[in-house]
Protein backbone atom coordinates (compact mmCIF):
# COMPACT_ATOMS: atom_id res chain seq x y z
CA UNK A 1 0.00 0.00 0.00
CA UNK A 2 1.59 3.19 -1.18
CA UNK A 3 -1.77 5.64 -0.56
CA UNK A 4 -2.22 8.97 0.69
CA UNK A 5 -5.70 10.11 1.31
CA UNK A 6 -6.36 13.90 1.62
CA UNK A 7 -9.36 14.73 4.06
CA UNK A 8 -10.71 18.41 3.34
CA UNK A 9 -13.02 18.88 6.64
CA UNK A 10 -15.35 21.50 5.59
CA UNK A 11 -16.06 19.55 2.07
CA UNK A 12 -16.66 15.96 3.27
CA UNK A 13 -17.35 15.81 7.02
CA UNK A 14 -19.40 19.42 7.63
CA UNK A 15 -18.96 23.34 6.94
CA UNK A 16 -18.88 24.72 10.64
CA UNK A 17 -17.16 21.35 12.46
CA UNK A 18 -18.00 21.21 15.74
CA UNK A 19 -18.38 20.45 19.54
CA UNK A 20 -16.44 17.09 21.08
CA UNK A 21 -19.52 14.70 21.40
CA UNK A 22 -22.65 13.62 19.96
CA UNK A 23 -25.08 14.57 23.09
CA UNK A 24 -23.11 18.13 22.98
CA UNK A 25 -26.31 19.63 21.58
CA UNK A 26 -28.97 19.18 19.10
CA UNK A 27 -27.00 18.95 15.60
CA UNK A 28 -23.38 18.00 17.19
CA UNK A 29 -24.56 14.15 16.00
CA UNK A 30 -23.21 15.73 12.45
CA UNK A 31 -20.47 18.33 13.50
CA UNK A 32 -18.72 17.07 16.50
CA UNK A 33 -14.93 15.97 16.93
CA UNK A 34 -16.23 12.22 18.13
CA UNK A 35 -18.56 11.85 14.89
CA UNK A 36 -15.51 13.25 12.68
CA UNK A 37 -12.75 10.71 14.25
CA UNK A 38 -15.46 7.67 14.63
CA UNK A 39 -17.07 7.84 10.74
CA UNK A 40 -13.66 9.24 8.77
CA UNK A 41 -10.43 9.57 10.21
CA UNK A 42 -9.98 6.29 11.81
CA UNK A 43 -11.07 4.85 9.00
CA UNK A 44 -8.96 6.50 6.56
CA UNK A 45 -5.87 6.13 9.02
CA UNK A 46 -6.09 2.19 9.12
CA UNK A 47 -6.55 2.07 5.40
CA UNK A 48 -4.20 4.17 4.61
CA UNK A 49 -0.53 4.56 4.66
CA UNK A 50 -0.44 8.61 5.23
CA UNK A 51 -3.54 10.66 5.72
CA UNK A 52 -3.45 14.78 5.18
CA UNK A 53 -6.19 16.31 7.18
CA UNK A 54 -6.98 19.70 5.78
CA UNK A 55 -8.77 22.37 7.79
CA UNK A 56 -8.91 24.73 5.24
CA UNK A 57 -12.12 26.82 5.02
CA UNK A 58 -13.52 27.15 8.37
CA UNK A 59 -11.54 29.40 11.01
CA UNK A 60 -13.60 28.67 14.16
CA UNK A 61 -12.73 25.14 15.28
CA UNK A 62 -13.28 24.91 18.88
CA UNK A 63 -10.24 23.23 21.23
CA UNK A 64 -13.12 20.58 22.02
CA UNK A 65 -13.82 19.78 18.73
CA UNK A 66 -10.10 19.35 17.69
CA UNK A 67 -9.61 17.54 21.33
CA UNK A 68 -11.92 14.97 20.32
CA UNK A 69 -11.22 14.35 16.95
CA UNK A 70 -7.13 14.00 17.49
CA UNK A 71 -6.51 13.59 20.89
CA UNK A 72 -9.21 11.20 20.40
CA UNK A 73 -7.56 8.72 18.47
CA UNK A 74 -5.29 7.97 21.55
CA UNK A 75 -7.52 7.92 24.00
CA UNK A 76 -10.24 6.11 22.75
CA UNK A 77 -9.25 4.61 19.26
CA UNK A 78 -5.92 2.97 20.33
CA UNK A 79 -3.31 5.06 18.25
CA UNK A 80 -0.12 5.96 19.47
CA UNK A 81 1.66 9.39 18.54
CA UNK A 82 4.62 7.58 17.19
CA UNK A 83 1.99 6.09 14.44
CA UNK A 84 0.18 9.18 14.06
CA UNK A 85 3.17 10.92 13.65
CA UNK A 86 4.12 8.56 10.69
CA UNK A 87 0.74 8.59 9.38
CA UNK A 88 -1.05 12.09 10.02
CA UNK A 89 -0.35 15.43 8.14
CA UNK A 90 -2.77 17.91 9.74
CA UNK A 91 -2.82 21.61 8.07
CA UNK A 92 -4.52 24.86 7.49
CA UNK A 93 -3.53 27.27 5.19
CA UNK A 94 -4.42 30.20 7.30
CA UNK A 95 -4.26 29.38 10.86
CA UNK A 96 -1.56 27.52 12.30
CA UNK A 97 -2.94 28.00 15.91
CA UNK A 98 -5.01 24.93 15.11
CA UNK A 99 -2.91 22.96 14.12
CA UNK A 100 -0.52 23.46 16.90
CA UNK A 101 -3.93 22.50 19.52
CA UNK A 102 -4.22 19.71 17.34
CA UNK A 103 -0.73 18.21 18.19
CA UNK A 104 -1.02 19.91 21.50
CA UNK A 105 -4.13 17.14 22.27
CA UNK A 106 -2.36 14.29 20.27
CA UNK A 107 1.08 15.32 23.14
CA UNK A 108 -1.39 15.25 26.19
CA UNK A 109 -3.40 12.02 25.38
CA UNK A 110 -0.46 10.30 24.46
CA UNK A 111 0.90 11.30 27.95
CA UNK A 112 -2.23 9.77 29.49
CA UNK A 113 -1.57 6.62 27.88
CA UNK A 114 1.52 5.96 28.80
CA UNK A 115 0.58 6.54 32.69
CA UNK A 116 -2.01 4.21 32.15
CA UNK A 117 0.35 1.71 30.72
Amino acid sequence: MNSIRTIKVTEEFHERPKGRYITDAPGCEKTAGEVFRKNILVDALNDNDAVIVDLTGYNRYGRSFLDEAFGGLIARAGFTKAELDKKLTIKHDFVDLFIEIAHERIEAAEGKRRTHE
